[in-house]
C-alpha cells in the first residue's frame, strides 16, 4: 500500500461495512492528490468536474487536466482512482478523463488562486 493511500485511510473515519462514504470524505481524499507541476491539490485546482457516489459505494468521477498534452495524462487519473478506492466504504471507482469544457483558471477555488498569487 502506498504512503498516500495510508494517509488517506488514516484521515477518514470508517463509515462501517456496507455504508457508502460521504461526498465530503471523497473530496477530502481528492485534496491529498496534487498536480505535479502546480503546488495545488487537484480538487481546488478545479480538475474534478463531476463526483458522484451511490448508496452502494460506487464512485464515478469526471476529471480533466490543465492541458491535453499534460505529461501526467496517463498516470494522474489512475492515482485519483487509487486514492478514492482507499476511502472506507468505496466499493468501486471509475475515473473518466474528459476535455470538455476545457480547463481554465476560473475553475480554481479562491484559496488556490490566492495560493498561486492570481488574486
Amino acid at each position: 500500500m502506498s504512503r498516500l493511500v495510508e494517509v488517506v485511510k488514516s484521515l477518514l473515519p470508517d463509515p462501517g461495512k456496507g455504508r457508502a462514504p460521504t461526498r465530503d470524505q471523497l473530496i477530502e481524499a481528492l485534496r491529498t492528490v496534487y498536480d505535479p507541476e502546480i503546488p495545488v491539490n487537484i480538487y481546488d485546482l478545479g480538475l474534478i468536474y463531476r463526483l458522484e457516489v451511490d448508496d452502494h459505494g460506487r464512485v464515478e468521477i469526471d476529471m480533466t487536466l490543465t492541458a491535453p498534452a499534460c505529461p501526467v495524462a496517463g498516470t494522474l487519473p489512475h492515482e485519483v482512482g487509487r486514492v478514492i478506492d482507499a476511502v472506507p466504504g468505496v466499493e468501486d471507482t471509475v475515473v473518466h478523463l474528459v476535455w470538455t469544457p476545457a480547463w481554465s483558471k476560473e475553475r480554481m477555488s479562491e484559496e488556490a488562486q490566492l495560493q498561486l498569487g492570481l488574486l
